[in-house]
């Protein structure tokens, strides 16, 4: 009887074998599609929230704006997040912050500059991430230590110089939230975009001051509208945020204060100070010694009249903000481009359209001579190593 079963057992499962396998293999797929879908989902959400959180950052238009900004976006990727600017004789002094029960006392608080994780963070310009031992303990006494035991410092460079730390980490909260890599690129594109800033103040005051020697005082003739050389690159939202706030000025106010009045050190005023007394700047990027800074100018500046050589200066700075606001709208492929070496492949229409702004501005006068694009090109997105560029790379 038994090999009758066995014998009868076996037919129907051959019979059955390549339906089952069909049924296993299809329920399978389901499961790794369903689960394909949800990760993909999780991600195109999280790029979005980030792309959305930067084009937040960049409707600042004043200093205030943008580093308030950053911390409000960076407090969606941390648990606690606040701002320390960099002052004369190493002095960290706090600006704002989010997240931390004693949010109003951080602007009254100096951190530590030679505690471990900051002088790393200052010194090697790099994002830190160093265990609680190694942050300023008084810091940490009056705010409270993470439950991780980690913290995140970012500094924010300006001018190729630290002018403030970004500090971050997890909370007091063992569930706390920490994305590092967020908030590099939020930091990175707050640093960008101040320079953009700063040198399209500075190119309004050099342009009104141009029309003000032209037109002297007391002239009827209005003042031109001011044209801005850097709007074929700025983002519409910013460039319509920047209108907003400059068209309500009447004919004698176009030109902003120049920059080299204001003092070299200032003091951080809070968010209640009498709106008639606009508050200074937070960072030192508008300060003369910020915008004047010694910068490696070629043989053939130093070798012309003084004249020529604002020009080259002009020039030069011109085409770092080109650069820079390259490097801000195509991180990604800056990436990329520096890893395959194909870097110029990637951004060859926005590095030939910069250049033909950069040509019409200075092409046909005598810093043409130096062709401070090019080498603006080479020494900020190929970071000194040509053979990045690619091979179709013209010298």
């Amino acid at each position: 009887m038994e090999p009758i079963v066995e014998r009868v057992v076996g037919q129907v499962l051959d019979s059955h074998a390549a339906q089952l396998r069909s049924e296993i293999v299809r329920r399978v797929m389901e499961e790794m599609e369903a689960e394909s879908a949800t990760t993909t989902s999780i991600s195109d959400t999280g790029s979005a929230d980030l792309a959305r959180a930067v084009a937040e950052i960049q409707l600042g238009t004043s200093q205030r704006e943008l580093l308030g900004a950053l911390l409000d976006t960076g407090s969606r990727y941390a648990a606690r997040i606040a701002l320390f600017v960099v002052k004369g004789g190493g002095l960290l002094s706090g600006w704002q912050g989010r997240g931390f029960a004693k949010n109003d006392q951080l602007k009254d608080f100096s951190l530590d500059a030679n505690a471990p994780a900051v002088v790393r963070a200052i010194h090697d310009r790099q994002v830190i991430n160093a265990p609680s031992a190694e942050a300023d303990s008084r810091f940490l006494e009056e705010f409270g230590t993470p439950a991780s035991g980690e913290i995140r410092l970012l500094p924010l460079v300006l001018k190729d110089k630290v002018a403030a730390l970004v500090y971050a980490d997890g909370g007091t909260d063992a569930a706390g939230k920490l994305e590092a890599g967020s908030l590099e690129l939020l930091v990175l594109s707050t640093s960008a975009w101040l320079e953009v800033n700063s040198l399209r103040k500075q190119a309004r005051t050099e342009q009104a001051a141009e029309h003000s020697e032209s037109h002297p005082a007391g002239a009827s003739q209005a003042s031109p509208a001011y044209s801005d050389p850097f709007a074929s690159h700025a983002p519409d939202h910013a460039m319509a945020a920047e209108a907003v706030s400059e068209s309500p000025a009447p004919a004698a106010e176009v030109a902003p204060a120049p920059v080299e009045a204001q003092p070299a050190a200032t003091e951080i005023q809070s968010a209640t100070a009498p709106a008639e007394a606009a508050p200074p700047d937070p960072l030192p990027i508008a300060q003369p010694e910020a915008v004047a800074a010694p910068e490696p100018v070629p043989p053939v500046a130093s070798a012309v009249p003084s004249e020529g050589q604002d020009v080259h200066h002009k020039a030069q700075r011109f085409a770092r903000l080109l650069v820079d606001e390259i490097k801000l709208y195509n991180l990604a492929q800056v990436s990329e481009g520096r890893k395959n070496k194909d870097l110029y492949d990637r951004l060859k229409d926005a590095i030939e359209k910069s250049r033909t702004t950069y040509q019409k501005r200075y092409g046909n006068t005598i810093a043409a001579s130096a062709n401070y694009f090019q080498d603006e090109v080479i020494r900020s997105l190929a970071e000194d190593d040509i053979s990045i560029m690619g091979a179709n790379f013209r010298r």
